[in-house]
């Protein structure tokens, strides 16, 4: 029987990943503050991930065949799983974030590319860290750099720094946007959507959008279990149906899907915020080398009806 370690996973498809590990017949243990209890069949140990102390002692003697990591956004944190989980466990393995291919977010990155970018675009082993950077604050870091590049850039710094001197075998899965699950999906993005076409309310959009990656909640789950259990591969994968969509193409897709007209558009202007899944840049992700290693994501017109569906009242 292995033992996985779930740092965070209270929610969305993390939950979904710890029942995954459970019907397997793998032990599973959950680390969180305490703010939610883990799926039935699951350890749970309350600690503080970000306090290398406290986290040490409450895992006390516990190693671990595998962890995943679902909230590491920094390398601070990053700092702590190195010092607390080496010699604990022998494969780490990190949700990432496509955003960390983002061109919009760091100067280093290279002018958008029209086609789907692939892992090489961000070699986390040579990317800079900056400790500097206020990372315990994560309202100061965004007042410093902005929202998404305090986001972008701490998914990639703290990819960095296990990257750079492994202390145990480690993959960063930089997943694409997550949608599916119906009310389970705490972001509220695809509902969004649902609501305003199917009230014929305008969507705001930019001029010309690019087109962006989305996987299924239940396939994101599957890959964290595959890597975590199925696998030995380290380095990056990015995790993304096999298809793209812009934003205008997404809300075609919700009306089909809910039967409505078609849907109105807005275009912003003057830097005026665009909705979710809007973007005026392109960094869609290939996902070719998860599958050559033999996880192929499934297209999103497969899905995508389905986690519509599950917003609507009747669903």
């Amino acid at each position: 029987m292995r033992h996985i370690c779930v740092i965070g996973g209270n929610r969305y498809f993390g939950r979904r990943l710890i029942r995954l590990l459970l019907a397997g017949g793998d032990r599973v243990t959950v680390v969180n503050r305490g703010s939610a209890a883990p799926p039935s069949g699951a350890g749970h140990v309350v600690a503080d991930r970000a306090d290398a102390a406290a986290l040490a002692r409450a895992l006390g003697g516990r190693a671990f065949d595998a962890v995943v990591d679902q909230v590491c956004y920094t390398p601070s944190h990053a700092d702590v799983a190195r010092r607390v989980f080496a010699g604990r466990t022998a494969r780490y393995v990190m949700t990432s974030t496509m955003e960390v291919y983002d061109p919009a977010t760091s100067p280093s990155l290279l002018p958008p590319a029209a086609a789907p970018v692939r892992e090489e675009t961000v070699e986390a082993a040579s990317w800079p860290v900056d400790r500097g950077l206020p990372w315990g604050s994560p309202d100061a870091l965004s007042r410093l750099l902005g929202e998404a590049a305090a986001y972008a850039e701490g998914k990639r710094q703290a990819e960095a720094v296990f990257a750079r001197d492994p202390a145990f075998p480690f993959l960063a899965v930089r997943s694409a946007h997550v949608l599916g699950g119906g009310n389970a999906d705490f972001t509220g993005r695809l509902r969004h959507y649902v609501d305003r076409v199917r009230a014929g309310l305008p969507v705001a959009v930019h001029r010309d959008p690019a087109p962006t990656s989305f996987v299924h909640h239940a396939e994101i789950a599957a890959f964290l279990h595959w890597t975590a259990t199925g696998t030995d591969v380290t380095g990056a994968l990015n995790a993304a149906s096999r298809d793209t969509l812009t934003v205008t193409g997404l809300c075609a897709a919700v009306a089909a899907a809910t039967g409505s007209p078609a849907p109105v558009h807005r275009v912003v202007t003057g830097g005026e915020p665009a909705s979710p899944f809007s973007f005026d840049r392109s960094y869609a992700v290939d996902a070719g080398r998860a599958a050559a290693l033999g996880f192929t994501f499934t297209d999103v017109a497969a899905w995508l009806p389905r986690a519509v569906a599950d917003l609507l009242p009747e669903g």
